[in-house]
């Protein structure tokens, strides 16, 4: 007998992971200043030019790394979130965890908290995000249900989005706002390995957290009382997943500024090409948020512009499509 080709999602995770590498070597190869091939192994090497290996160690290679740690917090925040509240557009913004993270931020900005200590940022960020997932549960209270979840988070959201638009509004001058909304406009430019040892803890253990529950995620495709039939305990479950939203996005937001969309286009993304169970999806959606985010970073840095697009910019517009295509499919289903 003729031996079956091996199904095409099982060598998904290999190519993603080759894909996040190749991103990341692009974002350490290209930039605004073209650096030829031999002086960038000869910089990387400890040798070469200093300005050169300056540009290489000190700029690109903390972003690089930043570009694969934010992206792949927020594909797996998102492919998990996804499959926790069975909602295909559900992002690590619907609970209000982005939103409150981005709050925080502002915060250190406004009253120029920044300016004390490089911690002050990221530690405010993860702190608002925390803040806003205690509200989620204060709101949700004892109740295991995905929409109450979903409701919770859109007014913690807005909640949330409304402090940011004060903070604007009674920005102390106009430098202080530009400094706001260029925040919040999403960025990895000019951040160093100090931004990358602020955040990496943090985002080591969202996507731990993050990760943990695949088999839970796949018993709540039955629904909350066919996942506790089989055993699995909902609160755990919820407490784990949303604490792993909060520590892992706040420390992404502290560094990237607001980014938003990655979460849901990746899942959208990778889940036709497995068995579409939602543990299946969690690995692939970590591996393509990484390299999704590392490109659209190179593409920044490269698009002839007088001024350097903003990240969240550009992943806004990718979102766009994503939203379209599920309204199209929801539109037939009508």
């Amino acid at each position: 007998m003729t031996p079956h080709p091996p199904p095409p999602h099982r060598w998904l995770v290999p190519a993603l992971a080759l894909l996040a590498l190749a991103a990341g070597l692009l974002s350490i190869v290209l930039g605004s200043v073209s650096i030829p091939l031999p002086r960038i192994l000869a910089a990387l090497g400890g040798g070469g030019d200093p300005v050169e290996r300056a540009i290489l160690v000190e700029l690109r290679l903390p972003r690089a790394l930043l570009g694969l740690a934010v992206g792949a917090t927020l594909g797996l925040g998102g492919a998990a979130l996804q499959g926790f509240l069975r909602n295909p557009l559900a992002e690590p913004s619907v609970l209000g965890a982005s939103n409150g993270a981005a709050l925080g931020a502002v915060i250190a900005l406004y009253f120029g908290l920044a300016e004390a200590t490089p911690a002050i940022l990221p530690a405010l960020a993860i702190l608002g995000a925390l803040v806003s997932l205690a509200l989620l549960f204060v709101l949700a209270g004892r109740s295991e249900s995905a929409l109450t979840l979903i409701i919770a988070g859109v007014a913690v959201a807005t909640l949330a989005g409304a402090g940011i638009s004060l903070a604007l509004n009674l920005s102390p001058n106009p430098f202080a706002a530009m400094e706001i909304m260029t925040w919040l406009m999403g960025s990895l430019e000019d951040r160093s390995f100090r931004h990358v040892a602020l955040a990496l803890p943090c985002i080591g253990i969202g996507l731990v957290l993050l990760a943990w529950d695949g088999r839970a995620l796949d018993a709540l495709t039955l629904g909350e009382d066919g996942a506790a039939a089989l055993g699995v305990d909902l609160r755990a479950t919820r407490m784990r997943l949303l604490v792993g939203v909060a520590i892992g996005v706040g420390g992404a937001v502290a560094v990237s500024g607001s980014i938003g969309f990655v979460g849901l286009i990746v899942p959208h993304l990778v889940r036709p090409l497995t068995d579409r169970s939602p543990s299946a999806i969690l690995l692939p959606s970590a591996l393509g948020g990484a390299a999704l985010l590392t490109l659209a970073d190179v593409a920044v840095r490269v698009a002839p512009t007088t001024n350097e697009l903003k990240l969240g910019v550009v992943t806004a517009f990718l979102g766009v499509p994503v939203f379209l295509v599920h309204l199209l499919r929801e539109r037939r289903l009508w």
